[in-house]
Protein backbone atom coordinates (compact mmCIF):
# COMPACT_ATOMS: atom_id res chain seq x y z
CA UNK A 1 0.00 0.00 0.00
CA UNK A 2 1.25 3.19 -1.48
CA UNK A 3 1.85 5.69 2.54
CA UNK A 4 -0.72 7.90 3.02
CA UNK A 5 1.11 11.95 3.65
CA UNK A 6 -0.53 14.61 5.11
CA UNK A 7 1.03 17.98 5.19
CA UNK A 8 0.61 21.17 5.10
CA UNK A 9 0.55 24.73 7.05
CA UNK A 10 -1.33 24.31 10.77
CA UNK A 11 -3.60 26.99 9.93
CA UNK A 12 -4.27 29.12 6.54
CA UNK A 13 -2.38 32.69 7.35
CA UNK A 14 -2.26 34.12 3.24
CA UNK A 15 -2.62 32.90 -0.48
CA UNK A 16 1.22 33.40 -0.61
CA UNK A 17 1.81 30.84 2.10
CA UNK A 18 -0.16 27.80 0.83
CA UNK A 19 1.26 28.37 -2.88
CA UNK A 20 4.78 28.13 -1.28
CA UNK A 21 3.44 24.88 0.48
CA UNK A 22 1.52 23.41 -2.32
CA UNK A 23 4.66 23.79 -5.06
CA UNK A 24 6.70 22.17 -2.70
CA UNK A 25 4.14 19.11 -2.01
CA UNK A 26 4.02 18.82 -6.13
CA UNK A 27 7.69 18.52 -6.37
CA UNK A 28 7.67 16.05 -3.74
CA UNK A 29 5.06 14.22 -5.06
CA UNK A 30 6.58 14.25 -8.37
CA UNK A 31 10.33 12.71 -6.97
CA UNK A 32 9.05 10.49 -4.57
CA UNK A 33 5.93 8.85 -6.31
CA UNK A 34 3.91 9.44 -3.27
CA UNK A 35 0.44 10.91 -3.31
CA UNK A 36 0.59 13.86 -0.58
CA UNK A 37 -3.17 15.12 1.06
CA UNK A 38 -2.69 19.09 1.55
CA UNK A 39 -3.36 20.23 4.93
CA UNK A 40 -4.50 23.43 6.27
CA UNK A 41 -7.67 24.85 8.62
CA UNK A 42 -9.82 27.65 7.64
CA UNK A 43 -10.49 28.04 11.47
CA UNK A 44 -8.77 27.14 14.57
CA UNK A 45 -11.21 27.47 17.23
CA UNK A 46 -9.23 25.47 20.34
CA UNK A 47 -6.12 27.88 20.11
CA UNK A 48 -5.31 28.47 24.08
CA UNK A 49 -5.50 32.11 24.17
CA UNK A 50 -8.40 34.27 22.90
CA UNK A 51 -5.74 36.58 20.94
CA UNK A 52 -4.32 34.11 19.22
CA UNK A 53 -4.87 34.07 15.33
CA UNK A 54 -7.39 31.34 14.27
CA UNK A 55 -7.66 31.68 10.07
CA UNK A 56 -9.71 33.44 7.47
CA UNK A 57 -13.00 31.66 8.39
CA UNK A 58 -15.32 29.09 7.14
CA UNK A 59 -16.13 31.00 3.43
CA UNK A 60 -12.78 32.59 3.02
CA UNK A 61 -10.91 29.74 3.70
CA UNK A 62 -12.62 27.29 1.88
CA UNK A 63 -12.25 29.47 -1.22
CA UNK A 64 -8.47 29.23 -0.76
CA UNK A 65 -8.81 25.80 -0.16
CA UNK A 66 -11.10 24.91 -3.48
CA UNK A 67 -8.00 27.34 -5.64
CA UNK A 68 -5.06 25.03 -4.29
CA UNK A 69 -7.00 21.78 -5.46
CA UNK A 70 -7.91 23.51 -8.62
CA UNK A 71 -4.83 25.16 -9.60
CA UNK A 72 -1.99 21.96 -8.62
CA UNK A 73 -4.50 18.92 -8.13
CA UNK A 74 -3.70 18.15 -4.50
CA UNK A 75 -6.04 16.34 -2.66
CA UNK A 76 -7.41 18.64 -0.14
CA UNK A 77 -7.76 18.32 4.29
CA UNK A 78 -8.85 20.58 6.94
CA UNK A 79 -11.10 19.91 9.87
CA UNK A 80 -14.21 21.25 11.58
CA UNK A 81 -15.69 22.13 14.36
CA UNK A 82 -19.08 22.27 14.15
CA UNK A 83 -21.62 20.12 12.34
CA UNK A 84 -22.72 22.68 10.38
CA UNK A 85 -19.37 23.09 9.00
CA UNK A 86 -19.30 19.71 7.52
CA UNK A 87 -21.97 19.96 4.24
CA UNK A 88 -20.07 23.20 3.27
CA UNK A 89 -16.50 21.65 3.99
CA UNK A 90 -17.67 18.29 2.17
CA UNK A 91 -18.19 20.49 -1.21
CA UNK A 92 -14.22 21.46 -1.79
CA UNK A 93 -12.27 18.89 0.74
CA UNK A 94 -11.58 14.94 -0.15
CA UNK A 95 -11.29 14.40 3.46
CA UNK A 96 -12.67 15.80 6.83
CA UNK A 97 -11.15 15.69 9.71
CA UNK A 98 -12.42 15.32 13.55
CA UNK A 99 -9.95 17.06 15.75
CA UNK A 100 -8.81 15.19 19.23
CA UNK A 101 -10.81 16.54 21.65
CA UNK A 102 -14.04 16.71 19.57
CA UNK A 103 -13.86 12.40 18.22
CA UNK A 104 -16.54 11.65 20.82
CA UNK A 105 -19.06 14.62 19.33
CA UNK A 106 -21.79 12.38 17.97
CA UNK A 107 -23.72 15.47 15.99
CA UNK A 108 -19.87 16.35 14.39
CA UNK A 109 -19.22 12.88 13.18
CA UNK A 110 -23.00 12.47 11.97
CA UNK A 111 -22.45 14.87 9.69
CA UNK A 112 -19.21 14.43 8.48
CA UNK A 113 -20.21 10.93 7.34
CA UNK A 114 -23.47 12.24 5.46
CA UNK A 115 -20.90 14.27 3.39
CA UNK A 116 -19.55 11.14 1.67
CA UNK A 117 -16.08 12.00 2.23
CA UNK A 118 -13.30 10.48 3.99
CA UNK A 119 -13.19 11.22 7.58
CA UNK A 120 -10.72 10.64 9.45
CA UNK A 121 -10.55 10.92 13.23
CA UNK A 122 -8.00 11.76 15.41
CA UNK A 123 -7.74 9.76 18.49
CA UNK A 124 -8.33 11.95 21.80
CA UNK A 125 -5.57 12.79 24.14
CA UNK A 126 -7.42 11.21 26.99
CA UNK A 127 -8.69 7.77 25.34
CA UNK A 128 -6.82 4.35 24.27
CA UNK A 129 -6.60 3.14 20.62
CA UNK A 130 -9.33 0.16 21.44
CA UNK A 131 -11.55 3.22 22.65
CA UNK A 132 -11.78 4.52 19.06
CA UNK A 133 -14.01 1.37 18.23
CA UNK A 134 -16.86 3.98 18.94
CA UNK A 135 -16.21 7.05 17.36
CA UNK A 136 -15.75 4.89 14.14
CA UNK A 137 -18.88 2.74 14.75
CA UNK A 138 -20.69 6.31 14.80
CA UNK A 139 -19.21 7.54 11.84
CA UNK A 140 -19.53 4.34 9.79
CA UNK A 141 -23.17 4.29 11.25
CA UNK A 142 -24.08 7.43 9.96
CA UNK A 143 -22.88 6.30 5.84
CA UNK A 144 -19.47 7.26 6.08
CA UNK A 145 -17.19 4.78 3.88
CA UNK A 146 -13.52 4.91 4.72
CA UNK A 147 -12.64 6.14 8.04
CA UNK A 148 -9.41 6.84 9.14
CA UNK A 149 -7.83 7.17 12.80
CA UNK A 150 -4.94 9.17 13.58
CA UNK A 151 -2.52 8.91 16.69
CA UNK A 152 -1.72 12.15 18.38
CA UNK A 153 -0.14 11.31 21.47
CA UNK A 154 -1.74 11.19 25.14
CA UNK A 155 -1.97 13.23 28.54
CA UNK A 156 0.64 12.98 30.27
CA UNK A 157 0.77 15.44 33.28
CA UNK A 158 0.78 18.76 32.68
CA UNK A 159 1.64 20.54 29.33
CA UNK A 160 2.73 17.08 27.99
CA UNK A 161 1.83 14.37 25.79
CA UNK A 162 3.69 11.11 25.29
CA UNK A 163 3.05 8.16 22.52
CA UNK A 164 2.02 4.54 23.55
CA UNK A 165 3.19 3.41 20.10
CA UNK A 166 0.73 0.66 20.44
CA UNK A 167 -2.70 2.53 19.92
CA UNK A 168 -0.94 1.80 16.17
CA UNK A 169 -1.63 -1.94 15.77
CA UNK A 170 -4.88 -1.91 18.24
CA UNK A 171 -6.71 0.85 15.79
CA UNK A 172 -5.52 -1.30 12.75
CA UNK A 173 -7.79 -3.49 14.15
CA UNK A 174 -10.68 -1.02 13.64
CA UNK A 175 -10.16 0.29 10.61
CA UNK A 176 -7.42 -0.24 7.53
CA UNK A 177 -5.64 3.20 7.79
CA UNK A 178 -3.90 4.52 10.85
CA UNK A 179 -2.21 7.42 10.36
CA UNK A 180 0.86 8.99 13.03
CA UNK A 181 0.30 12.66 13.54
CA UNK A 182 4.18 13.48 13.64
CA UNK A 183 3.68 17.10 15.16
CA UNK A 184 0.74 17.44 17.36
CA UNK A 185 2.61 14.33 18.94
CA UNK A 186 5.74 16.61 20.13
CA UNK A 187 3.58 19.55 21.30
CA UNK A 188 3.52 21.20 24.79
CA UNK A 189 0.06 21.72 25.08
CA UNK A 190 -0.47 25.41 26.85
CA UNK A 191 2.88 25.28 27.82
CA UNK A 192 4.22 28.29 26.24
CA UNK A 193 2.95 31.56 28.05
CA UNK A 194 -0.60 31.28 26.61
CA UNK A 195 -0.03 29.34 23.37
CA UNK A 196 1.32 25.60 22.67
CA UNK A 197 4.98 24.66 22.99
CA UNK A 198 6.78 22.06 21.89
CA UNK A 199 9.92 20.51 19.64
CA UNK A 200 9.94 19.33 16.18
CA UNK A 201 13.45 17.65 16.78
CA UNK A 202 11.41 14.72 17.22
CA UNK A 203 9.45 14.54 14.34
CA UNK A 204 11.64 12.07 12.32
CA UNK A 205 12.00 10.06 14.92
CA UNK A 206 7.84 9.65 15.45
CA UNK A 207 7.55 9.13 12.17
CA UNK A 208 10.06 5.96 11.88
CA UNK A 209 8.81 4.40 15.37
CA UNK A 210 5.34 4.99 13.99
CA UNK A 211 6.44 2.65 10.67
CA UNK A 212 7.67 0.33 13.04
CA UNK A 213 4.43 -0.54 14.69
CA UNK A 214 2.44 -0.62 11.22
CA UNK A 215 1.29 2.69 10.62
CA UNK A 216 0.38 3.75 7.04
CA UNK A 217 -0.38 7.08 7.28
CA UNK A 218 1.64 10.18 8.33
CA UNK A 219 0.82 13.49 9.57
CA UNK A 220 3.04 16.65 9.24
CA UNK A 221 2.34 20.26 9.57
CA UNK A 222 5.02 22.19 7.63
CA UNK A 223 5.86 25.50 7.54
CA UNK A 224 8.74 27.46 5.17
CA UNK A 225 9.72 29.31 8.09
CA UNK A 226 8.06 27.24 11.41
CA UNK A 227 9.38 29.88 14.21
CA UNK A 228 7.12 33.02 12.29
CA UNK A 229 3.99 30.51 11.94
CA UNK A 230 1.19 31.85 13.65
CA UNK A 231 0.05 28.22 15.12
CA UNK A 232 1.92 25.86 16.06
CA UNK A 233 5.21 27.40 15.58
CA UNK A 234 7.06 24.99 17.99
CA UNK A 235 6.23 21.83 16.48
CA UNK A 236 5.65 22.23 12.81
CA UNK A 237 8.24 20.41 10.54
CA UNK A 238 10.21 22.85 8.25
CA UNK A 239 9.41 22.69 4.82
CA UNK A 240 12.35 21.59 3.47
CA UNK A 241 12.87 19.00 5.71
CA UNK A 242 9.98 17.16 4.73
CA UNK A 243 11.54 15.23 1.84
CA UNK A 244 14.20 13.73 3.73
CA UNK A 245 11.48 12.59 6.17
CA UNK A 246 9.20 10.85 3.49
CA UNK A 247 12.02 9.25 2.01
CA UNK A 248 12.84 7.60 5.05
CA UNK A 249 9.09 6.04 5.49
CA UNK A 250 9.68 4.41 2.35
CA UNK A 251 12.56 3.15 2.29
Amino acid sequence: MQPKIIAGPCVIESAELLDVVARKLVDINGRQNVDIIFKASFDKANRTSIKSFRGPGLEKGLEMLADIKQRYGLKILTDIHESWQAAPVGEVVDVIQIPAFLCRQTDLLVAAAKTGRTVNIKKAQFLSGTDMRYPVEKAKDSGAKEVWLTERGNIYGYNNLVVDFRNIPDMLDITDTVVMDCTHSVQRPGGADGKTGGDRRYVPMMALAAKAFGANGWFFEVHPDPDKGLSDAANMLRLDDLEAVVESIKQ
